[in-house]
């Protein structure tokens, strides 16, 4: 017990303490991309393709221990002890993202049922997939003039339902400050299922095509 308590072996119990809070809280970057792709996909009816799979990490579970040759080394069977009873089996898991509520299931379906109506003027070029996951105009010559304040329409209606998404998203996890990196990740994602064809904006604000 002695080595337990020394000094060092407090303070690496109250750093791992710390860390395990970190556990709880921090952005769930893998359930966000998932429901993320989810949504853009039903929102651009894109069919369902084959994934890659995900890199797998090749760190061994004790990778991140001390060295055997480490006095400190010691008391690890005792914090391992404790941790394995401060991490909860929930907290050890990977977190789903909530994306399924009757406000997000709302929005989900104006923006599908618009989807047709924008699709052409993505398509010409007239629009694009802004950098903070909106919709931009970018080039209005390409759309007749009779058809121009329709496009204006559309597009501002569809940002008004992906503002209310990323917000509602947030909400519904109880994260609210999680509403930036959920837009960040939206943002991506609208790109990466684009049809090819389809222009966006890089992180610079310039225009690229698919």
């Amino acid at each position: 017990m002695k080595a337990l308590w020394s000094v060092p072996g407090l303070a690496l119990v109250f750093a791992l303490m710390a860390g395990c809070v970190t556990i709880n809280i921090y952005f769930p970057t893998a359930a966000a991309e998932e429901a993320a792709r989810a949504i853009v996909r039903d929102a651009l009816q894109v069919e369902e393709g084959t994934r890659e799979p995900e890199a797998s990490s090749e760190a061994e579970p004790g990778a991140m221990l001390m060295p055997r040759n480490n006095p400190a080394n010691a008391n690890l069977p005792v914090l391992a002890w404790v941790l394995d009873r401060l991490v909860s089996p929930a907290s050890a898991q990977s977190p789903d993202l909530q994306i399924q509520t009757p406000g997000i299931n709302r929005i989900r379906a104006s923006m599908r049922e618009r989807a047709p109506q924008l699709a052409p003027h993505f398509r010409s070029g007239a629009i694009g997939f802004g950098r903070n996951a909106d919709v931009v105009i970018r080039d209005l010559s390409e759309v007749p003039l009779r058809d121009r304040s329709t496009v204006q329409r559309l597009v501002s209606e569809e940002n008004s339902d992906r503002d209310s998404l990323y917000r509602e998203i947030a909400r519904a996890n109880d994260r609210p400050d999680w509403e930036d990196r959920i837009r960040e990740t939206f943002a991506r994602v609208w790109v990466e299922e684009a049809p090819s064809g389809y222009w966006y904006q890089d992180r610079n604000g310039q225009w690229q095509q698919k």
